[in-house]
C-alpha cells in the first residue's frame, strides 16, 4: 500500500489483488497531473462525471464526492477500486461499469449516463480500445462538456490526439511535468456520431490444429486483435490430444482461440473461458459460438485468474500468460495464474503454458508443481507441461 496525495486530501491506495511485495504503485504522474489540473481549475463542471480507463482507481477514489461513473474493461482494476473506496467508506458513491456495458446498455437504467458534463480519460495502452469508448461515450458529450485525458508522454501519440479529434472535436495537448501530459478537448456537437469497425472477425490460416481457417472474434483492445501472434500458434500446433469429459480452462482467454481449439478437438469436453478483461471473454463467447458444436458446453468469467474456479475441479489448463501490466514488466500475473491453476487442478491434472523463451517460466513451474518438462520450442517461444502431481501418502 502506498499514500497518494491528492488536492483532496491523501489516498492509501493498492493494486489487485493486493501483494505486500509489490513494488508498483496504484497511480502515477498521470493520475496526480490530472488532479492538480482539476483542484486549479475554476469553476469545475457540475453534474454527471464520468472517468474511462481507471486502472486502479486512483482518480474515481479522489473524486469520490462527485459521484462519478467509472467506465473500466478491468476486473482487477474494478476490484481495486472498490478495495480503494471502501478504505474510504465511499463505495457507495461511484459507479462502476465495464466497457462491455458502455455499448450494451446505453441508455438504459444502470447503464451509462445519457449526458455527460465532464469527461476524464486515462489513455489506454490499446489505441483499438480507446477509440471504441469515446465512439460509446460521445453521444453523451454535449458542447459544454469539458474533456481531459492524461497519461504518460510515452504513452500519448500523435495517433491519439487525432483520436480526440475525430471523435469529440479540437484537441490540444499541456506541457510535460513529471514525464506526463494533459490532453484537452473542445467539444463539437456537429461531429458525426459513428460506430467503429469493432469486433474485428479474421480467418486463421491453415496449418494450425482443429482453428485451421475458422473465424475468430476479436472486440476493441484485445492483444493481437488482427492477427494471430506466434505464441499462440506455436500451442495450437501441439495442443494435447485427449478424448472424453474433460473439464478444461482457457486461463487468459483474449479472443477464445485455444479454448474453442480444445472444444473442436475434444467436442465431450466442458470449457471454461475466464479472463480479467471484460472485452476478452465476449470476444471468447463470439469466437466460440461461430465454431463450436452447440452441444460442446462452454462458461465465460470474467475474473482473476482462476479463482473462481473451484479446487480440484479440473483436468486440463491452457495459459498464454501476459507479462506486462499496462507498460510495466512483471511476471506478478503469470505467478498468480499459475498458482491459481494449480489449485483448480485435480491430482493428474496438467497445466500447458506457452511463453517467451527468455522468461524462465520453467523454474517457477517446478517450484510450484514440482515439475516441468518443455513439449515444444522455436527460437523465441516455448510450451511448457506441469502436472499437479497426487498428494504423498503418509
Amino acid at each position: 500500500m502506498y499514500r497518494f496525495s491528492t488536492p483532496w486530501g491523501d489516498l492509501d491506495l493498492t493494486r489487485y489483488p493486493a501483494e505486500p511485495r509489490e513494488q508498483l504503485r496504484a497511480w502515477d504522474a498521470a493520475d496526480d497531473y490530472l488532479l492538480r489540473h482539476l483542484a486549479a481549475t475554476e469553476p469545475v463542471p457540475g453534474g454527471t462525471t464520468v472517468v474511462l480507463g481507471d486502472r486502479w482507481g486512483a482518480l474515481a477514489t479522489a473524486l469520490a464526492e462527485r459521484e462519478p461513473v467509472q467506465v473500466c474493461d478491468s476486473f482487477l482494476g474494478q476490484q481495486a477500486t472498490l478495495a480503494n473506496l471502501r478504505r474510504i467508506g465511499a463505495e457507495d458513491r461511484v459507479r462502476l461499469l465495464s466497457a462491455r456495458e458502455s455499448w450494451a446498455t446505453w441508455g438504459a437504467e444502470g447503464g451509462p449516463p445519457r449526458r455527460v458534463d465532464l469527461l476524464l480519460v486515462r489513455v489506454p495502452k490499446s489505441l483499438a480500445l480507446l477509440e471504441d469508448q469515446l465512439r460509446a461515450l460521445a453521444p453523451a458529450v454535449h458542447g459544454g462538456t469539458v474533456v481531459v485525458g492524461t497519461g504518460m508522454v510515452t504513452e500519448i501519440h500523435t495517433s491519439t490526439l487525432a483520436l480526440f479529434e475525430r471523435i469529440l472535436g479540437p484537441t490540444v495537448t499541456s506541457l510535460a511535468v513529471r514525464k506526463a501530459r494533459l490532453i484537452h478537448c473542445t467539444p463539437d456537437p456537429d461531429l458525426p456520431r459513428t460506430r467503429g469497425p469493432w469486433p474485428l472477425r479474421y480467418a486463421l490460416p491453415d496449418g494450425i490444429g482443429p482453428m485451421s481457417g475458422r473465424t475468430v472474434t476479436n472486440h476493441a483492445g484485445i492483444f493481437c486483435a488482427d492477427r494471430l501472434d506466434v505464441g499462440t500458434r506455436l500451442l495450437l500446433a501441439h495442443l494435447p490430444r485427449r478424448q472424453g469429459p474433460d473439464r478444461v480452462i482457457d486461463l487468459g482467454c483474449g479472443n477464445g482461440v485455444v479454448g474453442t481449439a480444445a472444444a473442436l478437438a475434444n467436442p465431450d469436453s466442458d470449457v471454461l473461458f475466464t479472463d480479467e478483461s471484460y472485452q476478452a471473454v465476449a470476444s471468447a463467447e463470439a469466437t466460440f459460438r461461430d465454431n463450436a458444436d452447440p452441444a460442446t458446453a462452454a462458461q465465460f468469467l470474467v475474473a482473476d485468474a482462476a479463482t473462481g474456479v473451484p479446487a480440484g475441479s479440473a483436468d486440463l489448463v491452457l495459459n498464454n500468460p501476459p507479462f506486462h501490466s499496462h507498460r510495466a514488466t512483471s511476471d506478478s500475473s503469470a505467478r498468480r495464474m499459475f498458482a491459481t491453476a494449480r489449485a483448480a487442478l485435480r491430482p493428474g491434472g496438467e497445466l500447458w503454458v506457452v511463453g517467451n523463451r527468455h522468461l524462465g517460466y520453467h523454474v517457477q513451474l517446478r517450484r510450484m508443481f514440482g515439475n516441468c518438462e518443455v513439449v515444444a520450442s522455436d527460437p523465441k517461444f516455448v510450451v511448457l507441461r506441469a502436472v499437479r502431481r497426487p498428494p504423498r501418502a503418509r
